[in-house]
């Protein structure tokens, strides 16, 4: 009866959408409906809403709104077009998927996914302007780099987890990662971005205005790349500190702190409004200007995310993930593949794939007692699990639909492939990779 009643509860939001009903309404009404047909009493579904909106603001708030702000200040000043043509006139438009793709690689590594992708996307939205290609033809590589990155590759949230969970190797998990990473980016973000060259997109949203600045009056190469790359820059910094230097070090304790990623926002924000702002005579008041468009351009989107998590917090307190554990014990199967199974099934019901991995961890450990399979590998499995299958209870949905002015089916066609194809090629990497070691 739990998968019927999601399997409705997934129809109804997808019904609402298609009727053009606000996201955020829709997705509040359809996760209400869902807590109570799931046993959920009024007043629990009103604690799981509470708890949904603030464990999905408490890390996105701060990260969007700062780089909606950033992604401003770096449209406005120009220096997004000027990032974009000297890439353009560097690599070559025919060369912009993998040149996209490896940004959007290097970015996640030490970046979380929503941290990573907010920064990207006046980037794409920039050279989408200045080469006039379809627009999913160039966000699907960056965020098929983005999304790899943070699914299988330590220091993002959930492998570190499950090397921990699982008393894998990090390094050796790292290593077989990027080997599994690699193939999957490629065919998930360039492969797929040119079977979607064709559908077209109308650039509209935040970072979408043409901002009609002469070349030569744009701001130089290196400080428009050094400021757009400084969050990233911090965060590399940290991570490097925190895996090298002592922790009661008092290097390691400032850089754990400006690597923080709200912030290393916020200290990118500051260092662009002096650059593009004071420095080059604005005013206060059009600074501030770029400031308030960025957050006013931002604020629905993360209301939508928000209520995205509401969904996904839900399905989480309502018992799902102990139902699927409850029968997933039962199955026969390789263990590798049992595991990415449970965790795409947790995925599917939960929207989260840090939760659908962490959750998996607590069924899965106990395999690793009774075969012989390698740690890091059972984590490499989970991390593929995690990310298969995205759709509407996922708040990474909504942020990619919203952002990029796409249709549910456009969402559906190119969002939820994209994390599909990297989840099956994890696991298909994953089993080879059985066979060698």
């Amino acid at each position: 009866m739990t998968f019927i009643i999601i399997i409705l509860a997934v129809s109804l939001q997808i019904y609402l959408s298609v009727k053009k009903v606000s996201p955020v309404i829709s997705l509040l009404i359809v996760a209400i409906l869902t807590g109570l047909f799931l046993g959920m009493k009024p007043m629990e579904v009103v604690k799981s809403v509470e708890s949904g909106v603030g464990s999905t603001l408490s890390g996105l708030a701060l990260i969007l709104c700062l780089g909606a702000i950033l992604g401003k200040i770096l449209e406005s000043s120009g220096a997004a077009k000027k990032i974009s043509t000297t890439l353009i006139n560097g690599l070559g438009v025919q060369n912009i998927q993998w040149s996209l793709l490896l940004t959007g690689f290097l970015v996640g590594l030490p970046l979380y996914y929503n941290a990573g992708f907010i920064i990207l996307v006046p980037l794409v939205f920039s050279v989408a302007k200045e080469t006039k290609l379809p627009l999913l033809y160039l966000v699907i590589p960056m965020a098929a780099s983005l999304s790899t990155v943070h699914c299988f590759l330590p220091p993002h949230p959930s492998p570190v987890i499950l090397v921990n969970a699982f008393k894998a190797d990090l390094g050796k998990t790292m290593i077989l990662g990027s080997v599994i990473a690699i193939p999957a980016i490629i065919v998930a973000g360039p492969f797929l971005g040119k079977l979607l060259k064709n559908v077209r997109i109308d650039l509209v949203g935040m970072f979408a205005e043409q901002v009609d600045i002469p070349y030569e009056k744009l701001p130089r190469a290196f400080p428009s790349f050094s400021i757009a790359m400084l969050p990233v820059f911090l965060i590399a910094l940290s991570v490097i500190s925190r895996s090298v230097l002592p922790e009661t070090s008092l290097i390691n304790q400032i850089l754990s702190f400006v690597g923080d990623a709200n912030i290393a926002l916020l200290i990118a924000v500051i260092v662009a409004l002096w650059y593009f702002g004071s420095r080059t005579g604005q005013t206060t008041a059009n600074a501030m200007k770029w400031l308030n468009e960025g957050i006013s351009g931002i604020s629905i989107i993360m209301l939508i995310i928000t209520a995205g998590g509401v969904f996904k917090q839900i399905l989480t307190d309502s018992g799902t993930s102990e139902y699927i554990s409850s029968f997933s014990s039962s199955w026969h199967m390789p263990a590798l593949v049992f595991a990415w199974v449970v965790t795409a099934l947790l995925r599917v019901t939960l929207g989260s794939a840090t939760v659908a991995g962490i959750t998996a961890s607590g069924i899965l450990v106990p395999l690793l007692v009774t075969t012989h399979v390698s740690p890091e590998l059972m984590v490499l499995a989970v991390g593929s699990g995690s990310v298969f299958g995205s759709h509407v209870n996922d708040p990474g949905f909504w942020m990619f639909k919203e952002f990029f002015n796409l249709s549910l089916k456009q969402t559906f066609f190119s969002w939820t492939i994209m994390e599909t194809i990297i989840s099956f090629m994890g696991l298909i990497g994953v089993l080879i990779l059985s066979t060698i070691i």
